[in-house]
């Protein structure tokens, strides 16, 4: 009997020695195996480098902190400049795919999102020239080339990410019938997708295209409420918030074509309002004030009438130049390009829509564009 209990123990010690083994084998994981379990999403920008452009990838933890992942050919050229447009790199709605302009080589790239990072899809010509921003819906992209006299042109994406150009989807800019070629600065979807919006800066125009099963219609000239309308995005209720570089930001209705003024240039007292970003829970939007190096916060009401809630939301620094902004999947995190401190900052959202500057990392110069997940 006293033998029995002896070996009864011993096995259950080795037994639970065992179990540790197995627990400690388990816990032990490669590096690019802890990054993945870490990184709760990822930020996206671009170099737009003329001798080959690539796609830099930053893992984002539960926390909002930010960490190099890698960078990926696109196989095009950037143009080697700064583009002065927004969504130059964009995902699609349910984050399976990034896309992104080439503007040097007048392309257009697809990527697969991955938990390791992208993988190179397709490249295809962009329709135009000099392609400087996309917007995408359901299965069809859209991009606007801001060379020559400017147009948008579409494209279906394929089960496997390839891009298909649509044929009768390439339609010129408004460019208010003066001739001259405007400088453009952003295409993108209405949020039920019945309509596309293209800002000119240059013009003061506004344009809508009437979508009909992905093929865009001959674009509507609108005047912009405000000077130079660059940036801008739809909340949940078809409500375009604009951004004027003049320092101030509109709201309108945009619905199946219908275009209609709701809050006129809504000014910041700030210097060049151009970016703009909605909060997850369309409750507030905010501007980057690339001559001031801050942010500002607007409320937004149900009806899409805007408040100006604090001119200095953020500030950067003097010279920061910050340009595009993306909020995380979560909501909880809204990340800031700053072209002339060459950061990426990284700001809290609290519930009252002010923000906490959280840290930054650093990025090359001259990158563009920025999506998060």
């Amino acid at each position: 009997m006293k033998d029995l209990k002896l070996f009864t123990h011993f096995g259950a010690r080795l037994f639970l020695t065992a179990v540790f083994l197995l627990a400690l084998v388990a816990g032990i994981t490669s590096p690019a195996a802890a990054a993945s379990q870490s990184a709760f999403g990822a930020v996206y920008t671009m170099t737009n480098a003329a001798s080959g452009n690539e796609v830099l990838v930053y893992n984002r933890s539960s926390d909002g902190s930010l960490a190099f992942q890698g960078s990926y050919a696109t196989d095009g050229l950037g143009s080697g400049a700064g583009l002065g447009s927004q969504s130059a790199v964009t995902l699609s709605h349910n984050n399976h795919w990034l896309f992104a302009v080439n503007a040097g080589s007048n392309q257009i790239s697809s990527f697969a999102v991955t938990e390791n990072g992208l993988e190179l899809v397709d490249v295809v010509n962009s329709g135009g020239s000099l392609p400087v921003s996309l917007t995408s819906y359901k299965d069809w992209l859209y991009v606007l080339n801001a060379g020559g006299s400017g147009n948008i042109s579409g494209f279906a994406v394929g089960q496997e990410g390839s891009l298909s150009p649509l044929a009768g989807s390439t339609q010129p800019v408004s460019n208010g019938g003066v001739g001259a070629a405007p400088a453009l600065a952003q295409v993108a979807f209405s949020s039920d997708g019945s309509t596309l919006v293209v800002t000119e800066k240059s013009t003061n125009l506004i344009d809508t295209y009437v979508v009909e099963n992905g093929l865009a219609g001959a674009p509507t000239s609108n005047p912009s409420a405000g000077a130079t309308p660059f940036g801008f995005a739809f909340d949940r209720h078809q409500h375009a918030i604009v951004s004027e570089a003049s320092g101030s930001v509109s709201s309108y209705q945009i619905d199946n074509g219908e275009f209609n003024v709701i809050s006129p240039a809504v000014v910041n007292t700030q210097v060049a309002a151009c970016w703009i970003a909605i909060s997850n829970n369309g409750k507030y939007t905010y501007t980057t004030n690339a001559g001031s190096g801050t942010i500002s916060s607007y409320r937004i009401a149900e009806d899409g009438t805007l408040t100006l809630l604090n001119p200095t939301a953020a500030v950067i620094g003097a010279g920061s130049s910050p340009v595009d902004m993306a909020f995380s999947n979560n909501g909880q995190t809204l990340y800031a390009l700053a072209n002339g401190a060459h950061t990426i900052s990284i700001f809290g959202m609290n519930a009252n829509g002010s923000l906490a500057l959280q840290g930054s990392v650093s990025v090359p110069v001259g990158v563009v564009g920025l999506a998060a997940r």
